[in-house]
């Protein structure tokens, strides 16, 4: 990654370090490279300040590094792998000449998550939605979340495609019982007049946190438990993990809050992470350090701010997608 081709004024980026912009994208978020701290940021700003086309090219890939954000990681991490084979220049070449023949599409695209393309309704990164379902109940998406809500004279169901949900179930004016359903690809939770979060951790994983009242979880190879208020769980296909405690904080995230309570840095970095796009990380330094109090997820840069008041903490800001929480 070490293209020095002059720029030329009033032209596009050179191909090449197109190329290798988005080539830095993938390898900055899904590769090694991302978890080595201070070398893979020493050589990324070697590779950025070489020249003014350099600059140009990454401002470029500022957009897509936005678009792989709205990826989900399993998804994105098969892809990157999947570029360490023996085609992965010409893969990257693809992807930089992705940046040249459409800047606009990446741009635009990053305003429209994958998400929205299938489901009935969806969130963008940072965005949370309320609404009244044709039942009464309650539905709240998270940030960067998808669902398609099916309701039949038998059954109503919401399909959780991605991201996280908040349901109160209201009492149901058919004649009829229909049960309450939230399905992943997990298997399916069944509400039993109940306040309950639902959340894919990631492409095998559902963790399920009740409020109030009760669910019933039945994991697709047959397992069910039966979960009441004030506990988590998480499950798998085949499996249901032990219940945990849960506060009823847990569900800040509504109003855009985070209550931390004696929470590592690093864990509250990655859940501020869900919220913006790009690449917030937390250096392995700083990662161990305590925190509590209330922190905005509706605005993560005054999040972040806030806890540089509260801790020997600074924040490094490369670019707006590429956001580190470094000692001070």
């Amino acid at each position: 990654m070490n293209s020095q081709r002059p720029a030329t004024a009033g032209a596009s980026p050179d191909p090449a370090l197109l190329s290798e912009a988005a080539d830095w994208v993938m390898t900055l978020r899904y590769g090694d490279n991302a978890r080595n701290g201070q070398e893979a940021q020493a050589n990324f700003d070697r590779w950025r300040q070489q020249s003014p086309a350099h600059a140009e090219a990454w401002a470029r890939a500022e957009a897509l590094m936005g678009v792989f954000a709205q990826v989900p990681a399993g998804i994105g991490k098969n892809a990157f792998h999947a570029l360490q084979q023996p085609n992965r220049r010409r893969s990257m070449g693809l992807l930089g000449a992705l940046l040249i023949a459409a800047p606009a599409g990446w741009l635009a695209w990053r305003h429209m998550p994958w998400r929205e393309w299938t489901a009935d309704v969806a969130t963008a990164t940072g965005e949370r939605k309320s609404m009244t379902l044709a039942d009464g109940s309650r539905l709240v998406l998270n940030t960067a979340s998808a669902v398609d809500i099916v309701f039949t004279a038998a059954e109503r169901r919401i399909r959780l495609q991605a991201g996280e949900i908040l349901v109160t179930t209201h009492a149901d004016p058919s004649p009829t019982y229909r049960p309450f359903l939230v399905q992943t690809p997990q298997g399916t939770v069944r509400a039993m007049g109940t306040r309950f979060s639902v959340r894919r951790l990631d492409e095998d994983t559902t963790r399920v946190a009740v409020f109030e009242d009760a669910v019933e979880i039945r994991a697709v190879q047959g397992a069910s438990r039966v979960l009441s208020a004030g506990e988590q769980i998480d499950f798998e296909a085949g499996r249901i993990g032990a219940e945990l405690p849960v506060e009823a904080s847990a569900a800040l995230w509504e109003q855009g809050m985070l209550l931390a309570r004696n929470l590592r840095l690093a864990d509250v970095v990655a859940e501020m992470s869900r919220y913006r796009s790009g690449v917030l990380r937390c250096h392995p330094a700083v990662a161990d350090l305590r925190v509590s109090g209330a922190v905005s997820l509706a605005d993560t840069d005054a999040g972040l701010a806030l806890l540089a008041r509260s801790l020997p903490l600074r924040i490094e800001q490369t670019t707006r997608f590429w956001v580190t929480v470094a000692p001070r």
